[in-house]
């Protein structure tokens, strides 16, 4: 017995005219060219010379270079140096995260469009006149500052501090601090930006204060991402705190500048090894720091 299928509404998809996709192929057309452009341009102003780099007396040069880093010089005062070198890095990178954090939180809440405007820093009343106004001042004063502490790179703001306290680790933790506040202020106000508002809402309308607000429904919701960033970063930075020291901001940066100024190969290779040593081991703890958080 045959069966009889019924038939199915099929939704009518349109097909594109041809001007559509003569617009839109267009477009593409002129996407491609212009990056090819931009490939070119960037090629050409970056002097880039592949053909000096993989030539013979590249390679040559290049090959020297390696053979001298060896062996490593694994003689206990080269040994010391680096572990010395290897606890000021990571306690650069160290401090100089916490320091971002306080810095990112204590301007975060100021750099939050949403919360700002729903009552937990100001309370609830009309937006406009002189009131708009004092909410939109701290709003835009907490964005521009971190646009600034992040715009400028690490090295540059060691400099400053290299001139301002002179050489040693402090520069550095100065340095990683300041930067790395500007860019997890802008992480945690992302966070901060996708909090659901019906807790607050709920909070408010039994007559919560700020604080209960911020400690029962705000922190619980952003708190391991804010943590997960934080570690992140922190894998960062112990990357960042190797390569302050060519500035004289310490740590094991600052030995590998000496060791490639006194050519001192063997030396040098020893410190390399020291920095893969304490990046990897940072980046495992961090790693599982995270796993457990999340």
């Amino acid at each position: 017995m045959n069966e009889i299928t019924p038939e199915i509404d099929r939704p009518h998809i349109p097909w594109p005219s041809h001007e559509d996709g003569g617009r839109g192929s267009l477009w593409n057309y002129f996407l491609l060219a212009s990056l090819v452009v931009l490939f070119i341009w960037s090629y050409q102003g970056s002097e880039i010379r592949l053909a000096q780099l993989f030539s013979r007396e590249g390679g040559g040069e290049i090959l020297s270079y390696i053979k001298k880093l060896f062996p490593p010089d694994f003689s206990p005062p080269v040994l010391r140096e680096a572990f010395r070198g290897a606890i000021e890095t990571f306690a650069i990178s160290f401090i100089g995260t916490l320091l971002a954090v306080v810095i990112a939180l204590s301007v975060v809440f100021f750099a939050s469009r949403n919360l700002i405007f729903s009552g937990l820093l100001y309370e609830m009343e009309p937006r406009r006149g002189w009131r708009r106004t004092l909410r939109l001042l701290p709003y835009l004063c907490a964005k521009s500052l971190l646009n600034l502490l992040r715009t400028i790179p690490e090295m540059v703001w060691a400099l400053i501090f290299v001139f301002l306290v002179g050489l040693g680790p402090f520069p550095g933790v100065l340095a990683l601090g300041i930067h790395t506040g500007g860019v997890l202020g802008k992480l945690f106000g992302e966070v901060l930006e996708d909090v659901d508002a019906q807790p607050i809402e709920s909070l408010q309308s039994t007559g919560a204060n700020r604080l209960q607000i911020l400690f029962y429904s705000i922190l619980p919701q952003v708190l391991p991402q804010f943590i997960s960033y934080t570690l992140y970063r922190w894998e960062v930075n112990i990357r960042v705190a190797a390569v302050l020291g060519f500035v004289g901001a310490g740590g094991l940066g600052q030995r590998i500048h000496i060791a490639i100024n006194l050519f001192f190969g063997n030396q040098l290779l020893t410190l390399i090894i020291a920095i893969y040593i304490l990046v990897t081991a940072v980046d495992y703890l961090s790693a599982y720091l995270r796993r457990k958080v999340i």
